[in-house]
């Protein structure tokens, strides 16, 4: 047995080549055999009817005196003239007459056909009496000539096949290299690519077999496409948003370098030291959307309690709430488990959270809610900011798209990561107007997770 890593590979040509030959020798082969078994039993028949007719006219004929002998049939002509002995015997057990080649004693003791083998041969009788039973004749035929006939027939049965497969496979061959010719162009045009070259193939011609195939294979080089695209885009943008951080770092470190006395300088180094939190937390951004990209579904799906999980989070955060001084509220209802990455999960109900604690004003409000709905589960986060115009609201789950750039905080990343984690997830993300007051409002329906008793 194989490793599960490891494949078997065959040729299609020589498979094909052998199932094909296999079929039509062995298709040969059984008709050879029903050929051969039918053409004896004609063979058996013919010559059985032409052994009783010889045996009926010389039965007719047997008007001659006694004692009057058949001349001998001499030799044979024809290589299937049949040698013939025959004798005509009288009810008391007298022969009346025999041909030249016939013995003294009975041909056979049988009635109708019979057949004797012996130092003469193998010989093929007919015996029969007349009407009232006064003469009886007896003709024997020699078997050989049955069997050189039988044999020659078998012959000539096996010749085309002998000769016949031979050209049928040098056919088959030449028929299938044609065929797989346009394969091996497919193949060539694959090779000869460049791993840039993501264009779908069209090749000029190519068999309907294989259509699925170039579809799927024309399927992943799009994907293979979007994914470099999208590497390149976000390349892009990281280093268009790491740029301006890390400028305004560089800003602040040469103000602490001259400062004049040191409250500038430890104004400066506050003020770099808060530019070093927003570019970790820009990386760190970046870093949870390069683990995401790759994954296709839930690595490692399992349960998870949702409201315990939004509790560990608000609690990881509270003390960013109480600097703030805001009205926080979460609320969640009982048996709330959904099947996800549970660390995933932290991650998405963070990034709502904090976004929320940070775009509402000093003292605003933030409700948390946690809701079961029949076989659904609703996570919603609420916030009295300053919300997100409707016809932006699509526009935020793409990377590094900001609102009031320079006024609020941000790296334009919090919401894209939600998006693709809803995403993975197979769930329904929503962008509202808040019920507190003209704030944002992002809901997240899951699929409650079935539970057995």
């Amino acid at each position: 047995m194989s490793n599960s890593g490891t494949t078997v590979w065959f040729s299609l040509r020589r498979r094909l080549l052998g199932l094909l030959l296999g079929g039509v020798a062995a298709a040969w082969l059984v008709t050879m055999v029903f050929s051969y078994i039918d053409a004896h039993h004609e063979v058996d028949e013919l010559f059985d009817a032409q052994l009783a007719q010889a045996g009926q006219t010389l039965l007719a004929l047997a008007g001659h005196d006694e004692g009057d002998d058949i001349s001998d049939l001499g030799d044979a002509a024809h290589k299937y003239q049949r040698r013939l002995r025959c004798q005509i015997w009288r009810a008391d057990g007298k022969l009346l007459m025999r041909s030249n080649n016939a013995p003294q004693t009975p041909l056979t003791t049988a009635t109708g056909f019979s057949e004797t083998r012996g130092e003469e041969g193998h010989w093929r009788h007919f015996s029969q009496w007349n009407d009232d039973r006064s003469l009886q004749v007896q003709v024997s035929e020699n078997h050989h000539i049955r069997d050189d006939l039988i044999g020659h027939i078998a012959w000539r049965l096996l010749f085309p096949a002998l000769f016949g497969l031979p050209l049928i496979g040098l056919w088959v061959w030449l028929a299938t290299r044609h065929g797989f010719a346009s394969l091996d162009g497919i193949a060539r045009q694959i090779a000869s690519r460049d791993p840039q070259q993501l264009q779908p193939l069209h090749p000029a011609a190519a068999p309907e077999e294989i259509r699925t195939l170039l579809e799927s294979l024309n399927g992943l080089f799009q994907r293979v496409e979007h994914t470099l695209e999208a590497e390149r885009r976000f390349t892009a943008d990281a280093a268009h948003e790491l740029r301006t951080p890390l400028a305004a770092l560089q800003a602040q470190l040469q103000v602490a370098l001259r400062a004049r006395d040191d409250d500038e300088r430890n104004r400066s180094l506050n003020q770099l030291q808060s530019g070093l939190t927003r570019a970790s937390h820009l990386v760190d951004q970046m870093l949870q959307l390069a683990r995401l990209d790759p994954e296709s579904g839930l690595p490692d799906p399992q349960a998870v309690d949702l409201a315990a999980l939004a509790e560990a989070v608000c609690a990881d955060l509270g003390p960013q709430i109480l600097a703030r001084n805001l009205d926080f509220d979460l609320e969640a209802d009982p048996n709330t488990v959904v099947t996800g990455q549970a660390e995933w999960l932290r991650v998405l109900i963070r990034n709502l959270v904090d976004n929320a604690v940070r775009y509402t004003p000093a003292g605003g409000q933030v409700r948390v809610l946690i809701r079961r709905h029949g076989s659904t589960i609703n996570l919603s986060v609420s916030d009295s900011g300053p919300g997100i115009p409707v016809e932006e609201r699509e526009s935020v789950l793409r990377r590094f798209h900001r609102l009031n750039q320079g006024i609020q905080p941000g790296s334009g990343l919090g919401l894209a990561i939600v998006a693709r984690i809803a995403e993975l997830h197979g769930t329904t993300l929503c962008l509202d107007s808040s019920p507190i007051t003209k704030g944002l409002d992002v809901g997240v329906q899951f699929a409650a997770r079935c539970t057995t008793a």
